[in-house]
């Protein structure tokens, strides 16, 4: 594992995007219960992919915080935690201090960034529109206009362009 400035490198290759596939993801929440994305189809989605030990994902955190509050009811805010077994009873404790009101998924693992391709680094943001359908990315660190712009599209009347599919703010 490498530490790069607004990211950390988890595997040696980023994925190559292919388009905007349906997009599924099983993973337990916070009790311990199955869940899908599947089963937000209808909803636009923000899936955000973090870990504890993650510089980055600790520094971005407050702003999707609050900017999931602007947003609540018209986007289903999801963080997706890459903490493993020796990290992930830190998660609570990080939800607290983050202020973190939105649903936390338990168990992501590389296998999931790679099947959604959003690359091998965490932080990693992706955008799914009501058909559940993987519509923008953005890898490293997000910037709050960058989630705002694709946001507001997303739940907007689409008339004008879309914003750019991928952003990436990692630094070699």
């Amino acid at each position: 594992m490498r530490r790069l400035t607004g990211v950390v490198l988890l595997t040696s290759a980023l994925g190559l995007w292919a388009g905007a596939p349906t997009t599924d993801l099983g993973l337990k929440d916070a009790a311990g219960r199955k869940v899908r994305l599947r089963d937000l189809r209808g909803k636009v989605v923000l899936l955000n992919f973090w870990a504890t030990w993650c510089g980055p994902c600790q520094a971005e955190m407050p702003a999707l915080a609050d900017i999931e509050k602007q947003y609540a009811g018209r986007v289903t805010f999801i963080g997706a935690s890459l903490d493993d077994q020796k990290s992930v009873a830190k998660v609570p404790a990080f939800v607290s201090q983050y202020k973190i009101d939105f649903p936390i998924w338990y168990g992501a693992t590389l296998d999931d960034l790679d099947r959604l391709k959003m690359g091998n680094a965490v932080p990693a943001t992706a955008f799914l529109d009501a058909e559940g359908q993987l519509v923008a990315r953005i890898l490293g660190q997000v910037r709050p206009e960058e989630v705002k712009e694709r946001l507001d599209w997303l739940t907007g009347d689409r008339s004008g362009p879309a914003p750019t599919a991928l952003v990436k703010h990692l630094e070699k």
